[in-house]
């Protein structure tokens, strides 16, 4: 593991599993607790810069979720969407003696932070790039309706089995557009950016888990296009729509300040995502497209914004940024930007 200066690692025996939490150091036992959780194939590593960046007086914290960095490798429960994760922190928080905080998650972890906040009280929740309130694939229109009863097309069996092989052989070359380094800059970032960390992001993807019980997970058939479905175990699945769906923080009695943080160009994360089956199929990547009544993409952004539209309407306060030119982490990609926006929404130490 490789630590920025003025970043320090411990783990910490929780009662579910130990978790390794990164802090930084010379932060105040007392500081208003700022937790960053991180996303999919990555790790709290990719959180340091932005720690440090942040102004003295906070407690600023980065936990390793379950089989990633070097948390406890315990196995992923897809059937309770990400409440494994969620769950997780809130044992991690109890750990360390935190009340609440302010949570800050990227990707899948803003899905942790919203789960998390439908759970337990939060300060604020800032929200990167993050997956849909109604998961990843397999639902249509702003609304987030579920296209089917098995989540078709949802989850592991969308996942290219040679980029999981190449995350297991902790492969670092650049050889194959399925590389995790390929795949860091083709998909992480915009076009041409380029880090002096990009090592460190690197690592922080191969110590990624994989396999059925992590990523990407197992996968169901089903007679419908494309032919899988989501199963009921690993990350690619804990997802999917009928596994995963955060909307009710509409009717949360207390809702927390939300920040939504995003960058225009994301590859990940966006109506038209690279990743997403309905939209490959849309293009002709995926044989056999049944047609958009039957299989259209998902509109992510348009489902984010409708429930944070819902969530103004029902007494909630929100705000959407958007940066030019910028991919699925814009922390790393414009990190100044990402400050100011996260410090004027956190309001103070």
């Amino acid at each position: 593991m490789v630590l920025l200066d003025g970043i320090a690692s411990r783990r910490i025996d929780t009662s579910r599993l130990a978790v390794n939490v990164l802090e930084r150091a010379g932060d105040p036992p007392g500081g208003t607790p700022v937790v960053f959780i991180h996303g999919n194939l990555s790790s709290s590593l990719f959180w340091q810069e932005a720690m440090l960046a942040l102004p003295a007086g906070y407690r600023v914290l980065a936990p390793d979720l379950r089989g990633f960095g070097d948390t406890d490798p315990l196995p992923v429960d897809a059937t309770r969407g990400l409440r494994d994760f969620s769950d997780d922190l809130a044992a991690t928080l109890e750990a360390l003696g935190l009340d609440a905080a302010h949570l800050v998650g990227w990707s899948m972890g803003g899905g942790v932070a919203m789960q998390y906040a439908l759970d337990h009280p939060v300060l604020s929740l800032t929200l990167q790039a993050p997956v849909s309130p109604y998961g990843f694939g397999g639902t249509g229109g702003p609304e987030g309706r579920r296209l089917s009863e098995d989540d078709a097309g949802c989850g592991a069996g969308g996942v290219n089995p040679d980029f999981v092989a190449r995350l297991a052989a902790g492969d670092r070359s650049e050889e194959a557009a399925t590389s995790p380094l390929a795949v860091y800059r083709a998909a992480y970032v915009h076009a041409g950016f380029r880090s002096v960390h990009e090592e460190i992001w690197l690592e922080s993807m191969l110590s990624s888990r994989t396999g059925p019980d992590h990523y990407p997970g197992d996968s169901a058939a089903t007679d419908a296009w494309p032919g899988f479905a989501a199963g009921g175990r690993g990350i690619a699945n804990a997802m999917a729509p009928g596994y995963f769906n955060t909307s009710g923080l509409v009717e949360l009695a207390r809702k927390p300040d939300i920040l939504w943080i995003r960058g225009d160009s994301d590859a990940i994360v966006s109506d038209a995502s690279a990743f997403d089956i309905n939209y490959l199929g849309q293009l002709g990547a995926v044989p056999g497209w049944p047609g958009e009544q039957t299989a259209p993409a998902q509109p992510m952004l348009a489902q984010t914004r409708a429930v944070l539209d819902k969530y103004r309407a029902n007494g909630g306060r929100s705000r959407e940024v958007v940066l030019a030119n910028c991919g699925h982490s814009p922390h790393l990609e414009y990190p100044e930007q990402f400050l100011a926006a996260l410090t004027e929404h956190i309001g103070g130490v």
